[in-house]
């Protein structure tokens, strides 16, 4: 699929995925991918078939095969090409096809649709492997390390206030899928897992640590800018009732008494991107907590504090020639144009790619802790 300067490159095939078939690139008539901080990352393509196209036997035997345990997933790469510049835009399985048969001589549809490359790891349970003396950032890159095939890259990073389980009093181990019990520590510390395609086509970063607010922006999103507008829509939204002040309950170990320990929002991993801070209007008491250790406790406490000061959203849209590049997920990007309460440094929550013969458009949600920017200029 080419546009301008704009070219997709499809790959497909179980663990290592190689150039999809002529006949299933000709027929792609879309792709939507979605990234999100938070939320599973998806794909959807959607191609254009008749009654004898061999697309029918290539996607409605693919999923039965691929719902064997014994055979690997069908992997879908997706990478895009900008001025010259290849970057991956999605890495994953598929997990679901519909089929619409054409009517009145129209062609029919077939939507392919997935997950990223954590679903791999939601197949099957592994109960009762045990982590002894292992800190949570060690189980997290030994779990990750058996996806190695898929192009998994761990970068597990350390929870702030460590805690390494002592094995003659507790041996740890694991419930459920990979996935879940990666989850399921990520909730305990405050720290977030997600994976990443990239840097190079056909290598994943499997993140695990907290949700990092800082690093160099991407260009700035213009708006009411006459010739340097890049966006085609920016709406805002300020909720001055959002901040939230968490108390922890840190439970004695001698008198058994939970002590209250408020959490101000001081992360350095998530310095403040506006001169004016959201206000706490709400206090809110964190009772599952006095069953933690005192650094999982704290941990829990400082994410929450972090994530309920984003008081300022904005969603809105462009067209990714006219941007010069792809704007990502879970990143800064400035904004000009939109006055002096909401210029300034936001972070990417969500982008979502369409793409289709002759366009590249990008739909997009960002958020900050605060009104008025802390920095005079933003990279243009």
């Amino acid at each position: 699929m080419i546009q301008g300067n704009i070219q997709l490159t499809l790959l497909m095939g179980p663990v290592v995925p190689v150039p999809a078939p002529r006949l299933v690139v000709e027929a792609l008539q879309s792709v939507t991918v979605t990234n999100s901080a938070g939320a599973t990352s998806g794909f959807q393509l959607e191609f254009a078939f008749n009654s004898s196209s061999e697309l029918n036997t290539i996607f409605l035997v693919t999923p039965a095969l691929s719902s064997s345990v014994a055979t690997p997933p069908l992997r879908v790469l997706l990478i895009v090409t900008i001025n010259g510049m290849p970057a991956p835009l999605f890495d994953g399985i598929m997990t679901n096809v519909q089929v619409q048969p054409g009517q009145d001589g129209k062609p029919g549809t077939v939507n392919v649709t997935g997950d990223d490359l954590t679903r791999v790891m939601d197949s099957q349970a592994f109960d009762g492997i045990p982590f002894p003396a292992m800190p949570i950032a060690a189980r997290v890159a030994l779990i990750c390390a058996k996806y190695a095939a898929f192009g998994i890259i761990p970068l597990p990073i350390p929870e702030i206030f460590l805690d390494i389980p002592i094995p003659v009093d507790k041996i740890p181990a694991q419930q459920g899928t990979d996935l879940a019990y990666i989850n399921q520590l990520a909730t305990e510390v405050g720290h977030v897992f997600y994976i990443e395609p990239g840097p190079a086509p056909g290598t994943n970063i499997a993140y695990f640590g907290p949700e990092i607010k800082v690093g160099v922006p991407q260009p700035a999103l213009s708006v009411d800018m006459g010739p340097h507008t890049n966006v085609e829509s920016l709406n805002f939204s300020f909720d001055p009732t959002n901040g939230v002040l968490p108390i922890v309950l840190i439970q004695n170990q001698q008198t058994r008494v939970p002590i209250p320990l408020p959490i101000p929002d001081l992360n350095p991993l998530q310095p403040p991107l506006a001169a004016i801070p959201t206000s706490l209007s709400n206090i809110k008491v964190l009772k599952d907590t006095a069953k933690m250790t005192p650094p999982k406790a704290l941990s829990k406490g400082l994410a929450e504090a972090a994530k309920s000061q984003d008081s300022v959203t904005a969603s809105g849209s462009l067209d990714v020639l006219r941007y010069g590049r792809l704007l990502k997920a879970r990143q800064l990007v400035g904004v000009r144009g939109a006055g002096l309460a909401y210029d300034g440094l936001y972070f990417v929550k969500s982008v979502t790619n369409t793409l289709k013969a002759g366009e590249f458009k990008q739909r997009f949600e960002l958020t900050r802790n605060g009104l008025v920017s802390l920095t005079p200029r933003v990279p243009a």
